[in-house]
């Protein structure tokens, strides 16, 4: 904990944004960190709550009331040997996690919890800064070979504890740079992707061969990982997005969000497109079908584009402002969430379905929707109805469809080792050793438990990593 008076002493302060008018001209991210006095301030403000209800909200077990301390303390060096104990990329989390210890946070029965992802984010940059972060190479090497399929965030930190722990790890990657979804699918001005090279170097001085370009079953056979191989991991990402059938659907400018937000980033980073059609948001109203977080950053990316107008449509209905703390807390609310993308100037639509999309020959140009109300059906689930003369049209230019991923591609590796799938088409392994059905093939992160978030799909890594290790070796030290 942090000072025992402190949440009663000081106020909840947390990290500002720069201007829209300003974070919108660029892609960098354009967060205003708290100054080492205020962090101070706000590690006091964690209680002796007698039951910390943070660590159950977070996935990675963060021990938080103790790195709140000691950042309260100015112990930033001790903080980040805390924090790496059980989070390998905590600059990640401290970036694009929705924070659910905070809302766990026994502080926000009164909605003043601590600010845990703020103070998370800024150990971890500080580390960096201060020359903290290096390598940690094992001495001890124990001569079995790991494949880690997919350089995501889950991959990473399977093929980060495995090469701590002794092995010979090689970590593919079928683009050009780790990362996977974190690098291709999140907008830099959320988080900028030289946070994922510094892991990369780091995770080669520890011994991981990382091989980009490479996509295992077209470029690599199974019969050549099973001969090179004593385990593989699957953590690749679940890459098979959710479609919308209805007519119109096969006009010009209709796409998947992914391909939206990869093109961006890729020319962010300076890499080759291809000869794919480039999709841009220039001068055009843009219609984002989903209400979560990728169609957020399609908003976001869509504004720096130079949209002329960008709509958000959600099927739900709209969700409070606020939820009812004495039903739901210490659980995840659903209740209204704004980004920082919306704030850029975005329309939100609540309850509203897409009937048919109209263009010409150039490219859609509108799409028509109802508006939809939620009712229990006879069998207790809800069931979406359409409102009566609830029908309206909406200019689009350019229909981006971010309405989630419903599984792994099928295709590739996945078919070639014939790997057992669960009823929604994941690979089927549970969380106790992470096997799937095949021999010495385990699986981890979005692949195995579907669309997620990265702070689940770190904790899956490591986990499949220690169990990975006690397969190996019989037992195992590493931390789960």
């Amino acid at each position: 904990m942090g000072k025992a008076t402190g949440f009663l002493e000081y106020e909840l302060r947390d990290r500002t944004y720069k201007p829209a008018e300003e974070r919108t001209k660029h892609f960098n991210e354009f967060v205003v960190p708290l100054d080492e006095k205020q962090l101070s301030l706000q590690g006091a403000r964690c209680m002796d709550c007698g039951i910390p209800y943070c660590h159950t909200g977070c996935p990675v077990n963060n021990i938080i009331p103790d790195w709140n301390d000691l950042v309260f303390r100015g112990k930033f060096k001790e903080a980040i040997e805390v924090l790496h104990s059980t989070n390998n990329f905590p600059e990640f989390t401290g970036r694009i996690c929705p924070a659910p210890c905070q809302e766990s946070c026994t502080l926000n029965i009164d909605d003043q919890p601590v600010t845990i992802k703020t103070i998370e984010c800024a150990i971890i940059d500080k580390a960096w800064e201060e020359g903290w972060v290096k390598p940690e190479i094992s001495n001890n090497k124990t001569g079995k070979n790991v494949a880690v399929v997919g350089s995501g965030p889950a991959g990473m930190a399977a093929a980060q504890q495995l090469a701590r722990a002794g092995h010979d790890v090689t970590l593919f990657e079928k683009n050009g740079k780790i990362g996977g979804l974190l690098r291709y699918g999140i907008p830099d001005f959320k988080m900028e992707k030289h946070l994922i090279d510094r892991r990369h170097i780091q995770m080669e001085q520890e011994g991981v061969i990382i091989r980009t370009n490479i996509e295992v079953g077209i470029d690599i056979s199974k019969e050549q990982l099973d001969k090179d191989f004593d385990a593989i991991i699957l953590s690749g990402g679940a890459e098979t997005p959710r479609d919308l059938p209805v007519p119109g659907r096969d006009h010009k400018g209709v796409h998947f969000a992914m391909d939206f937000l990869t093109q961006q980033n890729r020319r962010v980073s300076g890499e080759k497109l291809g000869n794919i059609l480039e999709i841009s948001a220039k001068d055009k109203h843009i219609v984002v079908i989903g209400g979560g977080d990728t169609g957020s950053d399609c908003v976001g990316t869509s504004f720096r584009q130079g949209a002329a107008t960008v709509t958000q449509l959600e099927i739900m209905s709209k969700p409070p402002e606020k939820e009812n703390k004495s039903l739901t807390w210490p659980d995840w609310p659903m209740k209204l969430r704004t980004s920082t993308s919306h704030d850029e100037g975005a329309e939100r639509g609540f309850g509203i379905t897409t009937k048919k999309i109209s263009g010409t020959n150039e490219g859609v140009d509108s799409l028509q929707t109802v508006q939809v109300d939620w009712k229990q059906g006879p069998n207790g689930s809800m069931e979406m109805v359409e409102v009566e003369n609830s029908k309206e049209y909406l200019k689009a230019d350019l229909i981006l469809l971010a309405m989630g991923f419903v599984h792994p591609t099928h295709q590739g590796i996945l078919k070639d080792l014939s790997v057992k799938l669960d009823n929604r088409g994941n690979v089927n392994a549970n969380t106790e050793d992470y096997k799937t059905s095949v021999n010495k093939v385990f699986s981890a992160g979005d692949m195995r438990r579907g669309q997620s978030l990265v702070v689940w799909a770190i904790r899956e890594g490591r986990q499949c990593a220690q169990a990975v290790d006690k397969f190996l070796m019989g037992s195992t030290d590493l931390p789960r």
